[in-house]
């Protein structure tokens, strides 16, 4: 079976749905979602709406739950805090109760699913180096774990007590190795490539490959400044960073 891991749209309403487009190309046939719907950009309605119809798994995101007043926004930083504060205000009552009615974990068979890290959840702690991914394989009871949070594709790999860290777009899953994966970000790249990211797992050939799609990210720019959005976050579109 194929099944589309997505995270971090971001009100990013155009990139949502060219990764939907993409996913649909690839025959997948459930897709995950690992939070951050919300936050940064100019759709946050419409992106809930779209999610709610399409995904099977949904889980809670740090900005989501900053939008509803369940996390502590003082720790953003001034233009996460200011889009927040402009999407609290957006947000109808109906998806206002959709995300505080969110997960912030799910499991199913071999596979975790969470938005930023099995370790204290709740907390939002990244997961971006070997040490960090080793303290969350310490406590992870399955094979695989996939993540967001941090927008970057990574693949950690435990073996024998020990990690490796890599980037490849297609990773096989053996049965004697543990994985991390993060399939970087739909609406908010930061890896230095402005194209949506996202993974396919195919649990036949037991793979995972991280794809990238493009999306109309000038029409996406032009709604977030009509919404007087931080012109920080507009322009990083351009450059995935």
């Amino acid at each position: 079976m194929k099944y589309g891991i997505i995270s971090d749209v971001h009100s990013n309403l155009e990139a949502l749905l060219s990764v939907k487009e993409s996913l649909e190309m690839d025959g997948a046939e459930e897709v995950i979602f690992l939070g951050d719907a919300v936050g940064y950009g100019a759709n946050p309605n419409e992106v809930l709406e779209l999610l709610v119809d399409w995904v099977r798994v949904f889980i809670a995101g740090n900005h989501d739950m900053a939008a509803v007043g369940l996390t502590d926004i003082n720790y953003f930083n001034p233009y996460a805090k200011e889009a927040i504060l402009w999407t609290a205000k957006q947000l109808t009552f109906k998806n206002r109760a959709l995300l505080k009615s969110l997960p912030y974990v799910i499991k199913r068979e071999n596979y975790t699913f969470v938005h930023a890290s099995p370790e204290e959840f709740k907390k939002w702690h990244y997961i971006l180096s070997a040490e960090d991914a080793y303290r969350n394989f310490r406590i992870l009871d399955t094979q695989v774990c996939f993540i967001g949070h941090s927008h970057c594709p990574v693949t950690f790999v435990f073996h024998k007590e020990r990690i490796e860290v890599t980037a490849d777009k297609k990773v096989l899953l053996e049965d004697a190795k543990r994985y991390i994966i993060n399939e970087g970000s739909v609406g908010q790249p930061r890896d230095g490539n402005p194209m949506a990211a996202y993974a396919l797992l195919d649990t036949e050939s037991k793979s995972v490959e991280i794809k990238r799609v493009p999306y109309n990210v000038i029409l996406a720019q032009q709604k977030m400044r009509r919404a007087n959005l931080p012109n920080y976050l507009i322009e990083r579109l351009t450059w995935g960073h």
